[in-house]
């Protein structure tokens, strides 16, 4: 089977990330289209042998980049077009539709209930979704969770599948070497207690709050793992309270064997030299940071966690929600603190969620979408005008506004995690 894999941007996120995960796996010929910045995760899938190409998009508006990804899509023949994430399923679907492309299936990797991808969800959005999701022949979500709200939007069930999100589990296995090794890199004291977090630095992963709970525990360290806009914001947040000793940005994180390369300490060595993980997000659309924690055998403190959630207490028993303020982040990690739990075994869940196991899952979907186009009647092509008023032919009422969400506080475009 021949697959083309089109996303909205390849920097670091969870996202692309678990794109280039699962083509190192499915047994298809795959190659990848990335509508914005490249980013580090494009040189990462091509040293594995994929093709990236990038088609330059200037905004959430470039209406330029359909005709460009039809005719792609078009060279390319694929079986298959599978979409990620929100802009790339909205012109990824009518692209492949205008190149004939009867068999197209997308992941909806950030849904949560009130953002997508970080940005304000609105009613245009909504709409635009359900609008472009009628063109595809199955659209996936990483957690029953994600599924539950597509319904809502409007979404039919029988469209939709529950793909989740995988992880490479060996790969955060608890490594004490690893843990003396960092933390003599950074100047701790072997017996100190360190809490860990790690994510793009922006205002929807909450970080803020897990600096603000640090700074009310004198003598607990804080590993930061990751970049972003709020990067300075943090670290003059640390400064402020007299804590900027304790509190560690990481910066980018990276690793001859992790999700990106880059100079900062891969994620495996920051789960191994930590003591407890903070994910403070309030609106996840699956969780992967707190399921690679618990492969580490660390106990998780969080604030939203679908692949947690969405399974029987027993499945992960050293994961906790906490109420999203300060005050109860910084009297669960005082009680942990003073209860020094030491490592966990891997739990359940852990096992459950294998990134060979959701390969396997994609490509039956991928099967049955191929199946359901070939004994469907072949579909007609759109054609779309160079630039300028939208294709002709989609379905009736649909127009094509500004794809993107109401601006967010920290005014990202969609391709930012």
């Amino acid at each position: 089977m021949k697959v083309l894999h089109v996303i909205t941007g390849l920097e670091v996120g969870g996202a692309a990330q678990q794109l280039r995960l699962l083509l190192r796996r499915l047994p298809a010929h795959c190659e990848v289209v990335t509508l914005t910045r490249p980013g580090p995760l494009a040189e990462a899938i091509e040293a594995d042998g994929t093709r990236v190409t990038h088609l330059d998009m200037t905004g959430n508006r470039d209406l330029s980049v359909l005709p460009r990804l039809a005719g792609l899509i078009r060279a390319a023949d694929p079986d298959l077009v599978h979409t990620h994430l929100y802009r790339a399923c909205v012109y990824g679907r009518i692209a492949a539709r205008m190149a004939g492309v009867r068999a197209v299936v997308a992941t909806e990797h950030s849904l949560g209930d009130a953002v997508i991808e970080g940005r304000r969800l609105t009613r245009g959005v909504r709409t635009l979704y359900r609008a472009t999701e009628r063109l595809g022949s199955a659209t996936v979500a990483v957690s029953d969770t994600v599924a539950a709200r597509l319904r809502r939007w409007g979404v039919p069930a029988r469209r939709i599948h529950v793909v989740p999100n995988g992880i490479e589990a060996h790969r955060f296995a608890y490594d004490p070497a690893a843990r003396a090794a960092l933390r003599a890199r950074l100047g701790l004291p072997p017996d100190a207690f360190v809490v860990g977090g790690a994510g793009r630095l922006v205002p929807g992963k909450r970080f803020d709050v897990l600096v603000r709970a640090i700074t009310q525990l004198p003598g607990i360290h804080l590993l930061l793992a990751g970049d972003g806009p709020e990067r300075e914001l943090l670290q003059r947040m640390a400064g402020q309270f007299g804590s900027g000793d304790r509190i560690h940005l990481l910066g980018a994180y990276g690793g001859a064997d992790g999700p990106v390369p880059g100079d900062g300490p891969d994620i495996p060595r920051m789960l191994s030299a930590i003591d407890v993980f903070v994910s403070p997000s309030p609106d996840q659309a699956f969780g992967l940071a707190t399921l690679e924690a618990l492969a580490s055998g660390l106990h998780v403190l969080y604030g939203s966690c679908p692949a947690v959630d969405d399974l029987p207490d027993d499945q992960a028993p050293g994961a906790h929600r906490f109420g999203h303020g300060v005050h109860e982040l910084a009297t669960a990690l005082r009680e942990l603190r003073r209860t020094e739990p030491g490592r966990l075994p891997v739990p359940p869940v852990v096992r459950r969620y294998d990134i060979d196991r959701s390969a396997q899952q994609l490509m039956v979907v991928y099967e049955e979408a191929r199946d359901a186009a070939r004994r469907a009647r072949p579909a007609a092509k759109l054609t779309a005008p160079p630039v300028g008023p939208p294709p002709q032919g989609l379905p009736p009422g649909f127009t094509l506004p500004d794809p993107s969400p109401a601006p967010a506080p920290d005014g990202h475009s969609l391709s930012k995690r």
